[in-house]
C-alpha cells in the first residue's frame, strides 16, 4: 500500500480527498460551524445562500444550514464507523469459527445468512429499527443485525480456502494449537477481505441511516442529521432548494468518497486485481 499506488489511481485519490474533507469536517464542526445548529431565530428563516453570516442559507425555523451540515458528518460518521466495527467484529469471528470448524454449525450458520440475505437490507434494518425504538443506540443495533452476514460469509469462504493451505496444514502437523493457527495464521490472511467489505460497506451504512432518519425512525430532531434535514426540508422543496441540495449533496459526495476509496483498496489488498 504506498504512496505511489495511489497517485497512479486517480478516482482512488479522490475518494481519499472527499472521505478526508467529510473527516475534517466531522471533527472540526465545533470551530468550522459559524452558529449554533440546534437554536435559530425565525425572524431569520428560510434566508438564501450568501445571506450575511449565513454563508448557505438558514432552514425554517432559522438554524444556520451549514452548521447543521457539519455536524450533520458527525452523526453520519459515527454510525457508519460504529456500525462498521460491530459488523466487521461479530460477522468477521462468525466467519472465521464457521470456516475453519465446519460441522453442523457452520451450515445452520449460513442456512440463517440465506434467509437474512433474502430480505432487502434497508427494509430488515428498517423493521429492526422499528422494533428496537428510536435513537442513535438503536439504529447502531438495527444496522448491525441487519449488516453482518456478508462478512460471516466472505470470511468463512476465504477461511475454507486458507486453511487448505500447506503452511496451515504444516502448522497442524506440528501439534500447533487451533487457536494459534486460527488468530496467528489464518486471521491475518483473511484481514485484507474484511477491510475491503468493511470499507465499501461504509457507505452502504451512511446511506442506510439517512433513509431510516429521512423516514422517521432513526435519529431524532433537533439533532442534525442529513437524512432527517432531508425530511424536515420536503415541504419547503420549491421554495428553499437549499435546504435539500447541501445535506444531499454532503451525503452523496461523502458515500461516494468512501465506495471509491473502497474500490482502491480492493484493488490494493485483493491480489486477483493485482497485474
Amino acid at each position: 500500500m504506498k504512496v505511489a499506488a495511489i497517485r497512479r489511481n486517480g478516482l482512488g485519490l479522490l475518494g481519499l480527498v472527499l472521505a478526508a474533507a467529510a473527516v475534517l469536517a466531522a471533527l472540526a464542526a465545533p470551530i468550522l460551524a459559524p452558529h449554533n445548529p440546534f437554536i435559530g431565530d425565525m425572524t431569520q428563516g428560510l434566508r438564501p445562500p450568501g445571506t450575511p453570516g449565513h454563508p448557505l442559507g438558514t432552514d425554517q425555523l432559522g438554524r444556520d444550514t451549514l452548521s447543521r451540515v457539519l455536524y450533520g458528518a458527525r452523526v453520519a460518521l459515527f454510525i457508519g464507523l460504529c456500525t462498521v466495527l460491530v459488523t466487521a467484529i461479530v460477522g468477521g469471528l462468525l466467519g472465521l469459527l464457521a470456516g475453519f470448524f465446519g460441522g453442523w454449525s457452520g451450515q445452520v450458520l449460513m442456512r440463517l445468512c440465506d434467509v437474512q440475505l433474502s430480505f432487502p437490507f434497508i427494509l430488515l434494518a428498517l423493521t429492526i429499527n422499528a422494533i428496537v425504538g428510536l435513537g442513535l443506540r438503536n439504529i447502531i443495533i438495527s444496522l448491525s443485525a441487519a449488516g453482518w452476514v456478508v462478512y460471516a460469509r466472505v470470511v468463512r469462504g476465504e477461511v475454507l480456502s486458507v486453511k487448505q493451505r500447506d503452511f496451515v496444514q504444516a502448522a497442524a502437523a506440528l501439534g500447533t494449537s487451533r487457536a494459534r493457527i486460527l488468530f496467528r495464521h489464518i486471521l491475518p490472511n483473511v484481514a485484507p477481505s474484511i477491510i475491503i467489505v468493511a470499507s465499501l460497506q461504509f457507505s452502504q451504512f451512511i446511506v442506510a441511516e439517512a433513509a431510516i432518519s429521512f423516514l422517521g425512525f432513526g435519529v431524532q430532531p433537533p439533532t442534525p442529521a442529513w437524512g432527517s434535514m432531508l425530511s424536515e426540508s420536503r415541504d419547503f422543496l420549491y421554495v428553499a432548494w437549499w435546504l435539500t441540495a447541501f445535506p444531499g449533496a454532503a451525503l452523496a459526495l461523502t458515500a461516494l468518497g468512501v465506495n471509491l476509496v473502497g474500490d482502491w483498496l480492493r484493488d490494493v489488498l485483493d491480489p486477483k486485481f493485482q497485474v
